[in-house]
């Protein structure tokens, strides 16, 4: 295991937002590391106490090229048709806007080189889903847990 990061949870949940420019697409990710960070993400709750989710690694290029073609796809088609938000100048995500659209653009550009994809997906149709089924904590904390690890992510 790595070494631990000398971080309190206030400067974990507060230092780094979504890494992508820095990804280090070279560093092997054991997959062992990986199922660690899943484990303890598990433990977030989850609505009603639901645990319909499930998580897929995907290691291998061929699948990871045809994943990173349609994330490319999509991500052009919502770019292009999809006006940005607008915020007051002094507003810091103002003064960050043209960094966080380079920094996706990369990831956008990359995705296909990284060691090892995560896909969080929750069972069922959507509109068949008990009320309060949610698949937003546990794929949240799976980069808290990577963090830990010294590995770097991005939810997207």
């Amino acid at each position: 295991m790595a070494d631990l990061l000398p971080l309190n949870p206030d400067e974990l949940l507060t230092t780094t937002r979504a890494v992508r420019k820095r990804l280090d697409l070279t560093r092997p990710v054991e997959r062992s590391v990986v199922e660690r960070c899943i484990e303890i993400a598990m433990q977030a709750p989850s609505g009603s106490n639901r645990q319909t989710w499930q998580f897929v690694l995907v290691d291998d290029p061929a699948v990871k090229q045809q994943l990173a073609d349609l994330y490319g796809s999509v991500f052009d088609s919502f770019s292009s048709s999809t006006p940005g938000a607008t915020f007051d100048e002094t507003d810091t995500r103002a003064q960050r806007k043209a960094h966080v659209n380079a920094s996706a653009q990369h990831l956008r550009d990359h995705l296909h080189e990284v060691p090892v994809m995560l896909l969080a997906y929750q069972l069922g149709r959507p509109d068949q889903l008990p009320a309060g089924s949610t698949l937003l904590l546990q794929p949240y904390s799976v980069p808290l847990t990577q963090s830990r690890e010294s590995l770097v992510e991005a939810l997207s």
